[in-house]
């Protein structure tokens, strides 16, 4: 039954608590007023055009979405710009435009509203806002890499702080993705191959984004609500493709897939995207033992679910129509649909009968509250100021720098020793350019944004040294034409700065499927969403590059610039040194180029495993502790470990002690070289009795610790149920009856070379 709308109605109190102001507003609402808030079905560069004059004006498209609903839900990408979206500088809104086109759609939606309800502005988050002139920060998988929680809460808020004072609300940031196949185009999103790192991120991502709001019941105007993607498994898909189906038992997807998305529910995240994938046979759109059973019953989430992208209108594949597919998904958990058609049949499904009612204002509620909490009722327009620009350079700079790791000095060529080093030769097709450090998702940067490695080599060398450029040759194809004006550079510097890759970088000519995933690859996009590998080879003259340039027998430091663990065993063998930098954004060369001069010594640590070969997979360090046998034609493990980074000094590790009865250990660190440097200190367990069958190894705990020539410094780590605690027979996490190795090192290759010290414990 809706009631007439009162003249003061509740709902309309800022004093009253939210959930009577909810109740309130539902039971004014009709039927198609509610289905209408659970639908998010425009992508935002539809509602406007900019005009010649540089003003902006509404769409048909968007009066014909509002009469639809009288009003509007949620609208998807407002702000977006790239590729797909055809949005650039020309046609899009910048930072200063912004505002004034979201109040524009805005103030369009509470004037089609009877009930003056608000809609929410969901944009693209993924690392930095996707947005022209937004701060793009270095990809997950190179915030993964600096192990620095602290350094990821700053820079994810001053991201949230950019989404609000553009006139956004909620972010959608890839964090819950674990990457257990480097052929996955999407392994850039990925924080790494580790649940517990992963978890300690996600964690950071939902502190910095949101703030106190758990606390307060409220967002700061400067905090975003998050959307955690994807909910669940969708990394460990079958040959690393794109949205095809996980293989994963219930254990598996408890261990590895889940603790990310438990660490961001306790943490207060405000909404989780359902991911494309199925498991065991079952959708995660439709899955309502993971969505409502799990998410909701036993973890106790109160906040939204949304579908990914047209995911509710692809499980008429098995209902037979696309209402039932809306019903199927609703009745599942899903709150809020993203471009599909089966939500807009919502009220013709409650009519039907395959949906209650009250099932859809218990979605409708969750997305009011949202709205309520947003405190868009009273303040829909944002008056809030974009926080400095140079602070958001500052932010994405010191991830990058922390990023960067370094694989190998076997020749001790690094730091750049100047006295010895007067030529340098800067080659390779990532050497000059900031284009395909940025990853996936990232909107049009303007000229000049940005330092290559050449740039910042340039501008940090020191006077009297010259810097020579070849490029050598391009990301991909088979030209070797530039290759012997690369080798006689490097025959003539007394350094070669070989700079190789991959890139995400979409152009207009990227065909795309109906969700913006690239269907067909142009130009040098070799990762990405849609991108994925049967192999992980670097391009052919790139090889080929590598070969000739190394060949000269001037010392060469490999870098790469990558979304993906590529395998190059040849750079391990014969590089003078090799470093992996990942995506890391636009002042990406200006990071790297400090580490590779001494201005600051590498701090970044594998947060994947590297493989010698696609052939090897996987290669991930927590696997079952079997008896894992090798290869005839291949070594089973991999390049590099998990946790392997050096820098310019060594550290000795002593043996673990168990301290307080068990309820903690400590372990001295010794920085035995003549550099002050970081050590990521990592311990690990390793079960040995137990009542499941164990992992070899299982991170639980890190620490970084500064440490100058000489210095020792005890660290010590709790030993509490995060750290114990395993999946139980009834997928439950508790410390299980049984005994564990602990393991203090600075890798999980080292942790098991490591001295451990037995804790036993009871259930």
């Amino acid at each position: 039954m809706t009631v007439s709308p009162a003249s003061s109605p509740l709902y309309r109190d800022p004093a009253a608590p939210v959930s009577a102001r909810v109740a309130d507003l539902l039971a004014r609402m009709t039927l198609r007023e509610k289905a209408g808030q659970l639908n998010q079905r425009m992508y935002g560069w539809d509602a406007y055009r900019r005009r010649p004059d540089g003003e902006f004006e509404l769409t048909e498209a968007l009066y014909e979405e509002t009469d639809r609903f009288e009003g509007l839900g949620a609208l998807y990408g407002l702000l977006r710009a790239d590729a797909w979206s055809g949005v650039d500088h020309s046609t899009g809104a910048g930072a200063d435009a912004g505002p004034a086109l979201a109040h524009l759609v805005q103030r369009h939606v509470l004037e089609r509203s009877r009930l003056g309800i608000p809609a929410l502005f969901v944009e693209e988050v993924p690392h930095g806002l996707m947005a022209l002139d937004g701060t793009v920060l270095p990809v997950n998988l190179a915030v993964g890499a600096t192990w620095n929680p602290d350094l990821y809460e700053r820079a994810a808020a001053h991201a949230a702080a950019e989404l609000r004072a553009r006139g956004g609300h909620l972010a959608l940031v890839s964090a819950l993705d674990i990457a257990r196949d480097p052929r996955w185009g999407r392994t850039e999103e990925c924080f790494g191959e580790d649940p517990y790192l992963a978890a300690r991120l996600t964690e950071a991502l939902v502190r910095g984004m949101q703030g106190d709001a758990e606390e307060t019941g409220r967002f700061a105007s400067d905090k975003a609500p998050v959307v955690l993607k994807h909910f669940a498994g969708q990394g460990a898909t079958v040959g690393g493709r794109n949205s095809a189906e996980s293989e994963l038992g219930p254990r598996e997807l408890h261990e590895i897939h889940l603790p990310a998305a438990r660490a961001g529910v306790r943490a207060g995240a405000a909404a989780v995207m359902a991911a494309y994938n199925e498991v065991d046979g079952i959708p995660c759109s439709a899955n309502g033992p993971l969505l409502n059973g799990l998410l909701r019953d036993r973890w106790g989430f109160e906040g939204l679910v949304m579908a990914d992208g047209l995911a509710v209108d692809r499980l008429a594949r098995i209902t037979g129509d696309k209402v039932s597919a809306g019903a199927l998904a609703l009745n599942s958990g899903i709150d809020l649909s993203l471009w599909d058609e089966g939500f807009t049949h919502l009220a013709e499904a409650v009519e039907r009968g395959l949906v209650k009612e009250s099932v859809l204002d218990a979605a409708v509620s969750r997305v009011l509250t949202l709205k309520f909490c947003l405190g868009l009722f009273e303040h829909p327009y944002t008056t809030a100021e974009l926080p400095s620009a140079e602070d958001g350079r500052s932010l994405s700079t010191a991830l990058a720098r922390s990023a960067v790791t370094l694989l190998h000095d076997n020749a001790g060529v690094l730091p750049v020793d100047p006295a010895r080093v007067t030529r340098i030769a800067v080659v390779g097709p990532h050497a000059a350019t900031t284009a395909h450090q940025l990853g996936d998702y990232t909107a049009p940067q303007r000229p000049g944004t940005g330092t290559s490695v050449l740039a910042a080599l340039n501008r940090l060398t020191r006077p009297g040294t010259e810097v020579r450029h070849a490029r050598g040759c391009a990301l991909t194809g088979d030209d070797l034409s530039g290759i012997p004006e690369a080798v006689a550079t490097a025959t003539a510097s007394d350094l070669a700065i070989l700079v190789l890759g991959g890139s995400s970088a979409r152009t207009p000519d990227t065909e795309f499927d109906a969700n913006g995933a690239a269907r067909t690859i142009v130009s040098e996009m070799t990762c990405g969403e849609g991108v994925d590998l049967a192999g992980l080879r670097l391009g052919r003259a790139q090889h080929a590059l590598l070969d000739a340039v190394t060949a000269t027998g001037t010392p060469t430091v490999v870098v790469l610039i990558q979304g993906r663990p590529h395998a190059v065993p040849e750079a391990a063998e014969h590089a003078a040194a090799l470093l992996t930098a990942w995506y890391p954004g636009p002042w990406g060369g200006e990071a790297i180029a400090e580490i590779l001069l001494g201005h600051t010594a590498p701090t970044g640590r594998l947060p994947v495993s590297v493989p010698r070969s696609a052939a090897q997979l996987p290669v991930y360090y927590n696997h079952k502790d079997t008896e894992y046998g090798s290869y005839v034609d291949e070594d089973a493990e991999p390049l590099y470990s998990f946790g392997h980074g050096l820098t310019y000094t060594k550290f000795a590790y002593g043996t673990p002690k168990v301290i307080e009865g068990g309820a903690g250990c400590e372990v001295d660190i010794t920085n035995t070289g003549d550099r002050t440097g970081r050590s990521v200190v990592q311990l690990y367990i390793r079960p040995l009795r137990t009542t499941v069958w164990p992992r070899t190894l299982e991170l639980r705990a890190f620490e970084s610790v500064d440490l100058a020539p000489g210095e020792r410094r005890t660290v010590t780590f709790r030993l509490g149920v995060d750290q114990l605690a395993q999946v139980g027979g009834g997928l439950e996490w508790a410390v299980l009856p049984g005994s564990v190795e602990i393991r203090v090192a600075g890798s999980a290759r080292g942790a098991l070379d490591a001295v451990p010290v037995v804790l036993g414990h009871a259930g």
